[in-house]
């Protein structure tokens, strides 16, 4: 491994540490290489034929489905991903079917424990590596009660891979916007997700912060300074929220489920320090659907995003608030993710020369969250919603129109919008 470093105390409350085996190592490079045939770089290497073939692109996407890390009956599961590959071949929108127009990235690298420790503290990152004898031993482990978040002999490698996917996105994207003012939507098909993992540690499914990492990876590595992140997921980001609440130039929008898992996320939350105001938090009440997003994009989202001037947007992707989720209490549909998709790559457009990362969080109705996915895919690519062929609106109930009101009213006046 990278470093050699000794941990005296768990994250999990103390007990005995061991190395990760060479052959764990050797069994997650060797079975995500097989399955995916893709190369994994420690450092982006983005070639000008590469670009190229961008150049001519509406979305490139990264696949990283972690399939070493699953526990039976659990719902942020190794299906996931696999599903929503197996939805974009059907309905024809991988390269196989649209060539240059959709490009899957097979090159990209594994993030490092620099790329971790920006967000994460290093207790917990090298805690974690050696957390991974005791799973290996056990089959699984619980390394956070509250989500239940567990862990898996390949969990700590599956987890680079997964934010590694993410910073070669943002790295094919930025380098695109230099030669193009069309640049390719980036999408990162990964798991674990990571919008609740805090900085000293998991929580809620979550292992790293693959949003909050890649912030300050476009940072650090390609100087932009202005990072707008929108977490459209049922549930707060409350890791994304905690990483950067002190922070001007990191803003952070989060529309949820009032009183929905982690309980984070009350609406006067604004930041702190020099941060405050560039936190903006609006729970909404359970029911909450179409109508209310197209609202709060509208009216709160926008004009956000327009005064605070950004070089780079990325998203956390949530597809929890699906009707048919099992997890959450909101009735988006699959055109409610059009809608997003498509609105957030115009405001890329308008205020950043295009630069826009899209990183999977929740979802746990595989159907539902495969349809919804493609529909973004049309959404970036400018064709037609299928929602109507893919959504029963019969499902759907009145919202809470009066309730949604005030909330938009009360953030607005809170953020001067």
């Amino acid at each position: 491994m990278e470093h050699q470093a000794v941990l005296r105390h768990s994250f999990l409350g103390g007990g005995v540490w061991f190395s990760l085996r060479p052959r764990v190592l050797s069994f997650v490079r060797s079975r995500f290489l097989r399955k995916h045939s893709t190369s994994v770089k420690n450092r982006p290497k983005i070639s000008t034929l590469c670009l190229l073939n961008e150049s001519r692109a509406k979305v490139i996407y990264s696949v990283a489905p972690a399939m070493g890390h699953n526990k039976e009956a659990h719902p942020e599961c190794n299906s996931r991903v696999p599903a929503i590959v197996s939805a974009l071949e059907k309905m024809e929108l991988t390269p196989k079917f649209r060539g240059s127009e959709i490009i899957q990235l097979q090159d990209f690298r594994i993030a490092t424990v620099e790329d971790i420790a920006s967000v994460h503290s290093r207790s917990y990152v090298f805690g974690l590596e050696k957390a991974m004898e005791q799973a290996s031993e056990q089959g699984f482990i619980h390394i956070d009660g509250s989500g239940p978040t567990y862990a898996t002999a390949t969990t700590y490698q599956e987890s680079l891979i997964a934010a590694g996917a993410g910073l070669s996105l943002v790295d094919h994207v930025v380098a695109e916007s230099k030669i193009s003012q069309s640049p390719p939507i980036g999408f990162a098909l990964i798991r674990p997700p990571g919008h609740h993992a805090v900085p000293k540690g998991p929580m809620g499914f979550c292992v790293f912060g693959n949003v909050a990492i890649a912030a300050r990876y476009a940072q650090r590595v390609h100087g932009l300074k202005r990072v707008f992140i929108i977490d459209f997921d049922v549930h707060h980001g409350n890791g994304t929220n905690d990483a950067f609440y002190d922070d001007p130039d990191i803003f952070f929008l989060s529309t949820h489920q009032e009183g929905s898992y982690p309980g984070t996320g009350k609406i006067d939350n604004l930041g702190c320090g020099i941060g405050e105001g560039a936190t903006l938090n609006l729970p909404l009440a359970g029911g909450s659907g179409d109508i209310a997003m197209r609202t709060v994009f509208d009216e709160v989202i926008v004009p956000s995003a327009q005064r605070f001037k950004p070089d780079i947007i990325l998203v956390s992707a949530g597809y929890d608030g699906h009707v048919l989720d099992p997890l959450a209490n909101f009735q988006f549909t699959t055109g409610t993710y059009y809608m997003l998709a498509s609105n957030i790559k115009q405001l890329a457009t308008d205020l950043c020369g295009g630069r826009c990362v899209f990183f999977l969080e929740g979802g746990y109705n595989l159907e539902f969250l495969s349809n919804s996915v493609a529909d973004s895919f049309r959404a970036f690519i400018g064709e037609p919603s299928m929602a109507a062929k893919l959504d029963d609106l019969g499902y759907l109930y009145d919202e809470p129109s009066i309730k949604v009101k005030q909330a938009i009213q009360k953030i607005k006046h809170l953020h001067s919008l």
